[in-house]
């Protein structure tokens, strides 16, 4: 039983079987809504935030385009391994998705349901041997557990079957109870995001309204009932509805028009919108300036490249450690011989003077030995080797390996 099932009214489908959504979650996903309520905020109302939509698509579309390599250990560290499943990681895990569809898949499930499944396909029952991967939607698995082992039962097209803890990529979120975990947009940007919904509701009544605030048309006689319903609906016929909103108004025996509420700038309406991308944005882990929230934030110069670090360093590592962490011990789980890495070098990667700077120096260039050989700096910079796979001295102008002497 999932760890909120008991706060939230279900719904019962004709096959007797318990759905997934909750009373409110299936009247927004009919299109409906419960006058007077909270906005309901879920996966399908999330996403008509655009600051949710970006900081989801940033994470997760800047994960799905790292390669993921295979490395081997060695006696002197590592080195890059051709393994046969870094075609399942890297291209293409089952027959109908490639694999940056599958990784943004993977972490979009994370951010929104609090938790990240993948069914592991292998050659068959009495083998090890992976054939591939099938993302699960979360609402479709529900771990229990039985003799103290965690198992998942998976429930797809009215079926129910069992996956084995060892056949299952499970990558949970903060807040992790053992079985499930708390969805981040339901559960800690539940209210921004509701504020955020609400906020776009006004707006949109406003603007339909011709983005007219309530007003009072005074005189200085007295009308009864008759004439002030009669002026009412004049001018109700006048300049109600998108096609009519502003057209002239025409007053006469001394009649005034009275505002009667504030602007929406002086209701400090876009300040509100403003704080509610800001505290989404925190809450995801994404720098405001990455979803196009430059208020406050220079768009130049080196604060933002370091902010840019910053998110690969505080915010992608998050995930990237999780999944590293989940396919290693899965995918070898009785060695440890082989391991997988994300590769971020590319979002990490500088200006191009910055990146020539210290490739220079890791050439032993700048008066120190270096630590790269040329073909390393070639290999980065997706060139062909030219056999030049020794370290230089470090020397001014050197030009042979640091292990050689001078001729």
């Amino acid at each position: 039983m999932k760890w909120y099932s008991k706060f939230l009214p279900r719904i019962k489908a004709e096959n007797s079987t318990t759905t997934n959504l909750t009373a409110q979650e299936l009247v927004a996903l009919m299109g409906g809504g419960i006058p007077g309520a909270e906005p309901v905020v879920n996966t399908a109302s999330a996403m008509r935030v655009s600051a949710v939509y970006a900081c989801v698509s940033l994470i997760a579309g800047a994960i799905s385009t790292l390669p993921l390599p295979i490395y081997k250990r060695t006696a002197d560290g590592r080195e890059r391994y051709d393994h046969e499943y870094w075609w399942l990681l890297n291209e293409q895990p089952n027959e109908d998705l490639s694999a940056a569809v599958f990784w943004e898949y993977m972490v979009a499930a994370r951010l929104f349901h609090g938790d990240a499944f993948a069914e592991i396909k292998r050659e068959n029952s009495r083998s090890n041997r992976i054939t591939g991967f099938n993302p699960l939607h979360p609402s479709t698995v529900d771990p229990f557990r039985k003799d103290k082992r965690l198992y998942y039962k998976v429930t797809e097209d009215g079926k129910e079957r069992v996956v084995n803890p060892a056949d299952m990529l499970h990558v949970p979120s903060l807040g992790y109870d053992g079985l499930r975990s708390p969805s981040p947009i339901t559960y800690a940007a539940k209210q921004a995001i509701g504020t955020a919904l609400s906020a776009n509701e006004f707006n949109a009544k406003f603007f339909t309204n011709g983005a007219r605030p309530d007003f009072a048309l005074t005189t200085p006689g007295n009308l009864n009932k008759e004439q002030a319903e009669i002026i009412r609906a004049t001018w109700f016929d006048n300049h109600q509805g998108p096609t009519k909103s502003h057209l002239p108004a025409v007053l006469t025996g001394d009649m005034k028009v009275q505002q009667l509420t504030l602007s929406a700038e002086d209701a400090q309406l876009l300040e509100t919108c403003n704080f509610q991308i800001e505290e989404i944005a925190r809450i995801l882990g994404v720098p405001p300036h990455m979803i196009g929230h430059t208020d406050k934030t220079t768009s130049w110069g080196s604060g933002v490249e370091n902010m840019g670090r910053g998110f690969v360093k505080f915010t992608l590592s998050r995930d990237l450690v999780k999944f590293e962490q989940e396919l290693n011990r899965k995918l070898w789980p009785t060695r440890d011989k082989y391991f997988v890495e994300f590769n971020v070098a590319g979002l990490e990667r500088g200006d191009l003077k910055s990146e020539n700077e210290a490739l220079r120096i890791a050439l032993g260039r700048a008066g120190e030995p270096g630590w790269m050989t040329q073909d390393e700096v070639r290999k980065i910079k997706n060139l062909p080797p030219k056999g030049r796979d020794e370290l230089l001295s470090g020397e001014p102008n050197a030009t042979q390996p640091a292990n050689q002497e001078p001729a």
